[in-house]
């Protein structure tokens, strides 16, 4: 079997849900070997956030989609943190981890001794990562947070929607959960800066994450734009707040995207729409020219975009190196000849459920690549398997 880059790596996951889970099974494509603890009878929430779901063939055993998306490559443990010899049973695992991810509320395991200082006693060399909704400090630090919830707190659906005076105006969420699957992202990289950290010294940390830091950490350039001017940014629909033209345009038979980044880009569509004239234009010829003007240059373009199909744009526009592309549906995406070409979709067999679609990793690494080897597990499905392999034998007390 090829190497992974992190064969060896042993994850102890007590987190739920998405941001944390999604950190789990990041690190187990990559070769860690991730237990998720989960409560015996119900387990991560998530697996009956359905439908759709994923039917056993056999029995009347299924699983939510959403499960599927975010443990795959890990191994289920049904485990009781209620009763002490499911708080043993874990203190035990820790003590053989390299990394415990958990999302409980500030100060939620400190009474089942599975907070990071009692572990640390029992493993000064874990990695211990905590993802909260706002933090270990702070006014907030108690409260629960929810993507939804640092969707709207942290800015990111004051920039998301239709413009004010537009049909349809008003604040909106992205469509999929994406605080916690930034989080997920940011939770990875700390995890692995804190092993290189422990590998050159011997000594592990505790990690502090918050959803409520990563959103207003990823505003990125509307951050910045509102830092340097003092002027919060509105809410543009699908256009951009310093590029333009870079935003979504009526076609014949639909829509499709104008992604122009430069003035040699702009004057090359322009030849291609027959309008010349605009690239010349001391108006238009320049992108801050075309930001200051967008109210009078786009509605220009709409006119012109509407007399070709997307396919006849997009034929022409490529041809010429100007970006573009199309709005897809995601039958459309998994139809794609790139997404099949890049194998994003995969399916992973399951004993009960059998072959089980998921959507591939997208890092590539040439030595170490990413491998599938076990589909998102049932509850429980390998608790005396985990307790044999990593303590040799099933710790039932204190």
């Amino acid at each position: 079997m090829t190497t992974t880059a992190l064969q060896g790596l042993k994850v102890l996951d007590l987190s739920r849900v998405l941001a944390g889970p999604w950190a789990g099974q990041l690190l187990g494509d990559l070769g860690a070997d991730v237990v998720k603890v989960e409560r015996p009878g119900a387990g991560d929430d998530t697996r009956v956030w359905g439908p759709p779901w994923v039917q056993a063939k056999e029995s009347d055993e299924r699983q939510a989609a959403y499960f599927q998306c975010a443990n795959r490559n890990k191994r289920s443990v049904a485990i009781d943190l209620a009763t002490p010899e499911g708080q043993a049973q874990v203190r035990a695992l820790a003590a053989q981890a390299d990394v415990v991810l958990e999302n409980f509320k500030v100060g939620g395991l400190k009474g089942y001794g599975l907070d990071y200082d009692s572990l640390k006693a029992v493993n000064p060399k874990i990695v211990y990562c905590s993802i909260t909704g706002f933090g270990q400090t702070g006014p907030y630090a108690p409260r629960a947070g929810y993507d939804f919830l640092i969707q709207g707190m942290g800015g990111l659906m004051s920039l998301t929607g239709r413009p004010e005076g537009e049909e349809g105006a008003g604040p909106q969420k992205v469509g999929v959960a994406l605080v916690d699957i930034m989080t997920g992202l940011y939770a990875t990289i700390a995890v692995l800066a804190a092993l290189s950290h422990r590998d050159r010294t011997g000594e592990g940390q505790h990690i502090d994450l918050a959803l409520l830091d990563v959103q207003v950490a990823t505003l990125a350039n509307q951050a910045a734009n509102y830092l340097s001017s003092g002027v919060a940014p509105k809410r543009l629909g699908n256009a951009h707040p310093n590029i333009v033209p870079y935003q979504d345009f009526p076609t014949a038979d639909g829509d499709m995207i104008l992604a122009i980044g430069n003035d040699g880009q702009f004057a090359r569509f322009c030849a291609i729409a027959g309008k010349p004239e605009w690239a010349t234009d001391e108006r238009f010829a320049t992108n801050p020219a075309r930001v200051a003007n967008r109210a009078v240059l786009i509605p220009l373009m709409r006119q012109t975009t509407v007399m070709r199909t997307t396919a006849e744009w997009i034929a022409a526009l490529e041809a010429e190196a100007v970006p573009c592309g199309p709005i897809n549906r995601l039958d459309q995406v998994f139809a794609d000849p790139q997404v099949q070409a890049r194998g994003l979709k995969i399916d992973m067999q399951h004993p009960s459920f059998g072959a089980v679609p998921l959507v591939a990793n997208p890092i590539r690494l040439s030595t170490t690549p990413v491998q599938y080897r076990v589909a998102p597990p049932t509850l429980g499905e390998h608790t005396a398997e985990v307790l044999a392999d990593w303590l040799g034998h099933p710790v039932t007390s204190a």
